[in-house]
């Protein structure tokens, strides 16, 4: 994969949308009960028990969308002894949980560092943008439909899962979606490991273009080993999503100041016109 660092498309408005959701994520991954535990690798039972009713708490379980209904016990956050030695305790619900305001909710819980810098990057680079185009209300609305169609698309191919379903991924690919819809030409800083990491610009069709094929290879179980525990076909849901919601803002889109070509290394130093 290729990871972009930056955009050359300028924006005219402050993107406060995008920067509120950046820091929401934030906040809640900080506040996750048992998160400091499992991001230092010594999480003790009691953290993984406390983060696992977190999960099933607020995470989207397909098999709850789908149904409509939680299972009949979930874990406590507790822990105890039995049979089999020392676990987490499970029992009849304390809550009333909605299955489809947890998709909601999913969208701000991330499993780890990597997790959450990864999708707070990519949301940040595109999402100003996309954000300066739509506008914050529309923007923000999007990214929550985004969001859902994601989640219930996914479901939709995992009906029997109790897997939580968690993290920003859906919405942000429909950010992803719109972007490259509405400005295929715009020219992307990444870098890309060939033996280091080489600088490269190049237009926001070949990026985002690679990436929504490798989401589409993956989400068929090929080429990845742990196909069962990413949802690729929620990214490849919520990208389509993006561009279907993004196409009738294509007309009237100015194109981005940055000529053709693939240039690196000086030669493609961005000019920075804000």
């Amino acid at each position: 994969m290729v990871i972009p660092v930056h955009d050359v498309n300028p924006v005219r408005r402050t993107p406060w949308v995008t920067y509120a959701l950046i820091a929401a994520n934030v906040l809640v991954f900080l506040s996750t009960p048992g998160i400091a535990g499992s991001v230092a690798g010594g999480s003790d039972l009691a953290q993984l028990c406390h983060l696992q009713a977190f999960m099933d708490h607020y995470a989207a379980v397909p098999r709850e969308l789908i149904h409509h209904q939680i299972p009949p016990v979930v874990p406590t956050g507790d822990t105890g002894v039995g049979p089999h030695g020392p676990g987490c305790v499970v029992a009849s619900p304390s809550y009333d949980k909605s299955p489809p305001l947890s998709v909601f909710t999913a969208m701000f819980l991330h499993g780890s560092w990597l997790h959450l810098l990864g999708n707070m990057l990519f949301l940040l680079i595109f999402g100003n943008n996309v954000e300066d185009r739509m506008g914050h209300i529309r923007y923000f609305l999007s990214y929550v439909v985004c969001g859902y169609a994601a989640g219930y698309g996914f479901a939709l191919l995992n009906a029997a899962s109790g897997d939580p379903l968690i993290g920003a991924s859906g919405a942000i690919a429909g950010v992803l979606g719109a972007y490259i819809v509405l400005w295929p030409g715009a020219r992307v800083w990444v870098l890309v490991p060939f033996l280091v990491f080489l600088p490269l610009r190049l237009p926001a069709w070949l990026v985002l273009g690679f990436w929504f094929v490798l989401q589409a290879v993956y989400s068929s179980g090929h080429g990845v080993s742990d196909a069962g525990t990413v949802a690729y076909a929620a990214h490849v849901v919520g990208f389509v999503a993006g561009m279907l919601l993004a196409w009738p803002l294509k007309p009237g889109t100015p194109p981005p100041p940055e000529p053709p070509g693939l240039l690196f290394g000086r030669r493609a130093r961005p000019r920075y016109t804000w």
